[in-house]
């Protein structure tokens, strides 16, 4: 006989963010099933990489001994259960009607012995002070013992501790939409902040010990610290699973400015700094720079990143990593032989004994599958691979590469040939003396954005202009503008110069010296000021 079964169908899958998929949700003894209704939902499910979905046939299986809770409660697309799995794993399912919660009540009662439709009731009053619990991989803020809004840990990104108090919160990025403009792409968030006042005892069971005042301080740590450490755990951003390839201990980073340990990991590096941490996936590394500076003592590794970091509002979409050229470090990888050989093709070795900053370039380039670009035939003239410049009021180096233009350290851009319309290299020909001695140049890109590197020295002219020249860019130069007048306007400037002696000479003749008068001499009028004037009033 068949297992009785009771189904909905148009059921969205939302155990994971920006998916569209619909299908058809059977409950029965053995548990919940969710079936992709189209070829195309089937597709969605299978590369979302979504835990419970069969490689195969897309389809969500969930044991009725697994299920832990089930939650009823409005959702963006009318109404939506989140199924709670014993091993803290969520999934939802959205869509629903709000006519059908009798009907789904009583066969999740019928079919599970033990677990009933919770019907959780949403605070949407707008405080924002409240109580943030941790369930399963899921964090919940409540405000009046009521649930505001939850938040997925498996979505978050990145968190990081900011000052004593306050700990934020950086989400994933939406996937892009292949064939959309960026105004089409999805609205999401990017970051939330919490703030976590007080402190808190680090071991429960020795609150009441009864010991020193000292030795309560140092048993104490803030509430924002465990917030950020809980947060953390849970999403997998701590402590990662497996052991790191290779560990890099207080590289310099220019850009952001600090000392980072870097952990490379087999799909991902981890950035960790005093303040913050970052893990990084090598699919988003879009290229890689190696170039070095103009003292020929610094070598600087550029990585260039999409999406970019974040540090509070600043974004970071450049890492720029500064190692001293003649340091040499010897580096053994936590790998065999055959792990070498099988996995890497023994493009990479057991270890390394040569500068830093090779070996850096050398395992990058084969982790993230990309060859870092270097520069190729442009020099200055002393030989320099880069000229010094300003961006805006940020002193930097400007290398002129063979596919576009690099400006480091901060901040950090790169500007691709093919994105530039044209190059106008300005005060060349500059009259004074001051500003003889430098020129300027401005990027227009196709965009319509410009970008002005200004300060290079007057010497390194030719140099780039002929470079730009051979890459086919447009490169157009005031040095051979010259100030043209008009017929009209030399009239009117002459008319204005006469206009203006005329004047001059009438104030000339105002202030002149009068030859007729003699000093001393009486004066026939007697004036106020005189000591021998008299009024008749005086009578």
């Amino acid at each position: 006989m068949a297992e009785l079964r009771t189904s909905f169908p148009n059921i969205y899958l939302a155990s994971k963010s920006y998916i569209n998929a619909r299908g058809e949700v059977r409950l029965g003894q053995s548990g919940i099933g969710w079936k992709p209704a189209t070829d195309q939902d089937i597709q969605t499910v299978k590369a979302s990489k979504i835990n419970g979905i069969s490689a195969e046939t897309g389809l969500l299986v969930i044991q009725s001994a697994e299920i832990q809770q089930i939650i009823w409660q409005r959702v963006g697309r009318m109404y939506g259960i989140r199924i709670v799995l014993k091993n803290g794993t969520n999934h939802r399912l959205d869509g629903f009607d709000r006519d059908v919660y009798d009907d789904l009540k009583e066969a999740i009662g019928k079919y599970f012995h033990g677990i009933t439709l919770e019907n959780r009731e949403l605070n949407v009053k707008g405080y924002n002070w409240g109580k943030a619990e941790f369930e399963g991989t899921n964090l919940v803020f409540r405000t009046e013992n009521k649930p505001t809004f939850d938040l997925p840990l498996e979505t978050v990104a990145n968190t990081n501790l900011v000052g004593k108090s306050e700990v934020s919160i950086e989400l994933q990025s939406a996937p892009e939409i292949a064939g959309k403009k960026r105004k089409n792409q999805f609205d999401e968030l990017v970051e939330i902040r919490f703030y976590v006042p007080g402190v808190v005892a680090k071991d429960m069971t020795n609150k009441d010990s009864g010991g020193s005042d000292q030795e309560q301080e140092q048993s104490e740590t803030s509430a924002a610290q465990v917030f950020y450490e809980t947060v953390k755990s849970k999403a997998d951003l701590g402590q990662i699973s497996g052991k790191s390839i290779v560990n890099f201990s207080e590289v310099l980073c220019l850009t952001p400015r600090g000392r980072y340990n870097i952990d490379m990991y087999p799909k991902f590096l981890r950035l960790r700094g005093k303040t913050y941490d970052y893990k990084i996936m090598y699919e988003h590394v879009l290229k890689l720079f190696l170039v070095t500076k103009p003292d020929e003592m610094h070598v600087l590794f550029v990585i260039n990143l999409s999406p970019p970091i974040r540090q509070g509002q600043t974004r970071y979409p450049f890492l720029v990593f500064q190692f001293l050229r003649d340091e040499e470090k010897e580096v053994v990888l936590n790998l065999d032989s055959e792990t070498i050989k099988d996995k890497y093709d023994n493009q990479i070795m057991k270890r390394y004994e040569e500068p830093l900053y090779k070996t850096i370039s050398e395992l990058f380039k084969v982790f993230v599958a990309k060859k870092p670009i270097v520069p190729d035939t442009y020099r200055t003239i002393h030989g320099a691979q880069g000229a010094k410049c300003s961006l805006k009021a940020n002193e930097g180096i400007l290398y002129p590469l063979n596919r576009g233009i690099l400006f480091v350290p901060k901040p950090a851009q790169f500007v691709a040939y093919s994105e530039i319309n044209s190059v106008v290299f300005s005060r060349v020909g500059s009259g004074s003396a001051s500003s003889g001695r430098t020129f300027d140049i401005v990027i227009n890109s196709h965009t319509g954005t410009d970008i002005q590197f200004s300060s290079f020295n007057r010497e390194e002219f030719d140099g780039l202009f002929n470079y730009l020249k051979e890459k086919n860019v447009k490169v157009l130069s005031d040095i051979s503008e010259k100030a043209t007048v008009s017929y009209a306007e030399t009239d009117q400037s002459s008319d204005g110069e006469g206009s203006a002696r005329g004047a001059q000479d009438s104030d000339e003749d105002e202030s002149s010296v009068d030859e007729d008068f003699v000093a001393g001499s009486e004066s026939d009028v007697p004036e106020e000021y005189n000591e021998d004037y008299s009024s008749e009033n005086d009578e």
